[in-house]
């Protein structure tokens, strides 16, 4: 009893310094001037605050846990956890081992640590995954628990240099999908049958409560693989993870979260390496995304939900990262409807003939939203498919995708790249006429390679300084 009222204390200590910072930090940024945002980054990460936890360990094998890929360790997992949070917090120790389980559900003061040789295998059977609170392509529900799931928990991490193993295939969850390339065929239940993804879509835009949008079983809607929801003070660090049914690192509605060393190998439909939503204070770095969607895909809510959730993803700093296959390199939108901003991107490579494009941001007059103070340096880029940097207003992706919320998009600036192959495009930006693009700034930019350096419409104030494609020098566009 003692000790847990210790870790209480602890915890709202922790909490309560990092409110402290957070407020000082905003203070000392409206002060940062905006000619050197980068400042503005750096008191940002200072603020967030780190993990702590007591020296105890819970090996799961002495909770029954059985390390032959095949018995089922739902239980011991879950006798683990408890008994460590149980006991004041600590680490929850997964030795070296393949080891079966249903879903995870971490509690505060628990760090989920994996060793080097460590392998948790994921159950592909639906039914072993309860209903929970939680989201799915921008839209809250009740639906399939994810993966790993911790929802409302402070001082919480998975580490360690083992493997996380969705175990997602073209048999299981991805056939889920629609996707011919992923096993669908004609007759097979999918995400896109009329009564499933359109159906939750129409009930957030009718208002209904998230406790009555209940999906799961029989609306093959994907799980999510890990999920931090409305949590504070977390740690991802040193995980390979692989095989995913949908995202695969999403914290929504979380704040001061560093993902830090993780490996992403997982090609499947939807399968983005990581999607901060409604989320503040996130610090990825060091991280390796090789992926079937957006390696990193800032989000901040879809339509009428985004904008009743109402809370704006930002201060996303991405620092060291390789991006690898991908729709893009690190994106934002397009369910965006919250908006977001303060967004620094730096010392990255992005290379492969299957990354479409390095920077990319996508909304639409239905999602809506204000985009803004994105900052981007030292890109080292081989080869993008596309282009280099892709702004559009007209995102369209399963059917109409238009309506009355004109979103804004201002204040991008790209520093510092090299560019070997950068596909059709320098620059493709498109806006509208009553709501353009504005202020991109492109400095020391050098496309070695490239179809066009630009192709512009409604874009306001592009700045072109010190800039080069195709060994010729882009002039800036004078409105």
């Amino acid at each position: 009893m003692i000790v847990n009222k210790i870790i209480a204390f602890k915890t709202v200590l922790i909490s309560g310094v990092a409110a402290l910072l957070i407020s000082s930090c905003a203070k000392q940024t409206a002060k940062v001037s905006d000619a050197n945002p980068w400042k503005k980054m750096e008191l940002i990460i200072k603020s967030i605050p780190q993990t702590q936890f007591p020296d105890k360990t819970f090996n799961i094998k002495d909770f029954g846990a059985v390390a032959d890929g095949k018995t089922s360790n739902t239980i011991a997992f879950e006798k683990a956890i408890k008994a460590c949070a149980g006991n004041g917090g600590g680490r929850v120790l997964v030795p070296n081992g393949k080891y079966l389980t249903g879903p995870i559900h971490l509690e505060s003061n628990v760090n989920l640590h994996l060793e080097d040789n460590a392998e948790i295998l994921f159950s592909i059977n639906p039914k072993e995954y309860p209903m929970v609170h939680t989201s799915w392509e921008g839209t809250e529900l009740m639906n399939y628990s994810p993966l790993i799931y911790a929802r409302n928990k402070t001082n919480v991490a998975i580490t360690g240099k083992g493997t996380l193993n969705g175990q997602a295939d073209a048999t299981n969850w991805w056939i889920w999908s629609g996707g011919k390339d992923y096993g669908w065929k004609k007759g097979i239940p999918s995400q896109n049958d009329p009564e499933n993804r359109e159906v939750l879509i129409e009930m957030a835009e009718k208002g209904i409560p998230v406790e009555e949008r209940i999906f799961g079983e029989g609306r093959y809607l994907r799980p999510n693989f890990i999920e931090f929801f409305e949590c504070n003070t977390v740690l991802v660090k040193d995980i390979t993870v692989i095989n995913a049914p949908f995202w695969i690192l999403h914290p929504i509605k979380t704040n001061n979260i560093i993902i830090d060393g993780v490996t992403v190998n997982s090609h499947g439909p939807n399968n983005d390496g990581c999607d901060p939503e409604y989320s503040q204070n996130v610090l990825i770095k060091n991280c390796t995304f090789n992926t079937g969607d957006d390696c990193i895909a800032i989000k901040s809510g879809r339509d009428a939900d985004g904008r009743r959730v109402a809370i704006p993803s930002k201060n996303i700093i991405v620092q060291n990262c390789k991006m690898i296959d991908g729709h893009g390199g690190v994106v934002m939108g397009s369910e965006i409807s919250a908006g977001v901003n303060n967004v620094f991107v730096e010392n990255c490579v992005m290379d492969s003939p299957n990354l479409d494009r390095a920077i990319r941001i996508k909304t639409n007059s239905k999602r809506g939203g204000v985009v803004e103070d994105v900052y981007v340096r030292n890109l080292e880029v081989g080869t993008v498919k596309e282009c280099v940097l892709r702004v559009t207003m007209f995102y369209n992706v399963y059917g109409s995708q238009t309506g009355n919320f004109i979103p804004t998009v201002r204040n991008i600036n790209l520093e510092n790249i090299t560019v070997k192959n950068g596909g059709k495009y320098g620059v493709w930006a498109e806006g509208y006429e009553e709501s353009p693009v504005e202020n991109i700034t492109l400095k020391n930019v050098k496309i070695a390679k490239v179809g066009k350096p630009y192709l512009l419409k409604n874009v306001k104030n592009i700045n072109f300084i010190n800039t080069n494609a195709n060994e010729k020098k882009v002039e800036t566009i004078k409105n």
